[in-house]
């Protein structure tokens, strides 16, 4: 897999970022600029409220705007999970997709 490419753990589809991403578009989905310089979105993921998640969606890109990591952890952030494999989260992976759209949507990700 390529370093623009990524993908959660359990989930089939390959997400890569987008050649022609800009360091504003990806403040505009959301990303926050690090003391390092890359860029961090954490966002969580929960079919009904969320204020009570129980997963955040991580995603990262580097300063050079040339890799992408992506990842579903616990709210420590400590933990990466797949959340396909666990009962009764069909809420939470209809809201990961909507989320993976949504930055598709912003020219941030492509498929």
């Amino acid at each position: 897999m390529d370093k623009r490419q990524a993908q959660v753990q359990g989930d089939q589809e390959v997400y890569e970022l987008n050649p022609d991403v800009k360091k504003y578009s990806l403040m505009d989905a959301g990303f926050q600029e690090t003391n390092k310089g890359s860029f961090r979105l954490e966002h969580p993921i929960n079919g009904s409220s969320p204020y009570a998640a129980r997963y955040y969606l991580r995603a990262t890109v580097d300063k050079n705007l040339e890799s992408l990591k992506l990842a579903i952890t616990d709210k420590s952030g400590m933990h990466n999970i797949n959340m396909f494999k666990i009962k009764d989260t069909e809420a939470e992976v209809s809201d990961y997709r909507y989320l993976m759209e949504f930055l598709k949507e912003k020219n941030v990700l492509v498929k």
